[in-house]
């Protein structure tokens, strides 16, 4: 397996900058952020373009990457894919798939994103909903030979999204009927191991029964505060106790998780999803957080 890091927590650097660090720092592979260049989404890690898709030389990308001694484990833009409001539902799948066109014409074989969620829905009809608007996606994925992985995040850290989230794909069960829905070979997990904690999913478990759906993987680790989770319960869906740290600095057992993913021969790019305030505030502590998780991962890491 490789090291990588998904370049969105770097908004102020170049996508040659960050190749250039994370090369130096022994990274191995970037997972590139793709949202619009022209302003896209401005939540939290996202909205963030190291690539612009609609203007962009695919040699020259390539030669900087190659040229740092790395390679591209993904694009990357998550948006809501299943958004209530149709222009917008609109405008971020056809962004998606100009990203998914990127991928083709640089020869990445990944793309990350989410499924979506419309959070004042229940569940069965975000399903139908993701049953009519999906399978041409992964058809426009297929036809140019790139893979769709889908983060299992539930897209729920605040009351703007509550009670559903931004994004359906958080369980097994989901998973399941996503890909009964969807059997086709380009279409699969971007398995986080944090989101499972929160939710008290076993995420060794998952990685078994997923095995052949596993296409990348996201290292971020996740903190239980169990004064808050005391003081709200399991009922606020997280808010108010569980914290994304850097690998390491929380609930999940590295050893163990990256031990099933061997086990099941996945020999892809663990790519560090920095999401850690405690290591935000300017570029130099991004660039510890990076540090500490590479020495966290790079031990168990062949």
């Amino acid at each position: 397996m490789k090291l990588g890091l998904l370049t969105a927590a770097f908004p102020e650097l170049s996508l040659e900058q960050v190749a250039e660090w994370a090369a130096a720092s022994g990274y191995e592979a970037l997972e590139v952020a793709c949202w619009p260049a022209a302003g896209g989404e401005r939540r939290r890690y996202a909205g963030v373009s190291h690539l612009d898709v609609e203007s962009f030389d695919p040699d020259a990308v390539n030669e900087l990457i190659a040229g740092h001694g790395l390679t591209i484990s993904a694009l990357a833009y998550y948006p809501n894919n299943l958004h209530a409001d149709d222009a917008h539902r609109e405008e971020v799948n056809a962004h998606l798939r100009r990203v998914i066109e990127a991928a083709e014409r640089l020869g990445v074989e990944v793309v990350g994103t989410f499924v979506g969620n419309d959070k004042d829905r229940p569940l069965p009809e975000n399903l139908e909903r993701f049953r009519r608007i999906w399978p041409p996606l992964v058809d426009h994925a297929a036809e140019r030979g790139v893979r769709i992985a889908i983060e299992n995040c539930p897209m729920f850290f605040s009351y703007d999204e509550w009670p559903g989230g931004g994004n359906l794909a958080y369980a097994p069960a989901i998973w399941e009927e996503m890909f009964e829905a969807i059997p086709d070979e380009h279409f699969g997990l971007n398995l986080d191991p944090s989101h499972l904690v929160w939710l008290m999913i076993d995420y060794e478990r998952a990685v078994y029964d997923f095995a052949g759906r596993i296409f990348h993987v996201h290292a971020k680790d996740l903190e239980i505060r169990r004064e808050g989770l005391h003081r709200h319960g399991s009922f606020s869906g997280g808010l108010g106790w569980q914290v994304p740290r850097l690998p390491g600095l929380g609930e999940v057992r590295w050893n163990r998780f990256l031990s099933a993913l061997y086990a099941v021969g996945y020999d892809g790019v663990v790519s560090v999803e920095h999401e850690d305030r405690r290591f935000e505030g300017d570029e130099e502590l991004v660039k510890r957080g990076f540090e500490l998780a590479r020495d966290v991962l790079r031990p168990l890491l062949v």
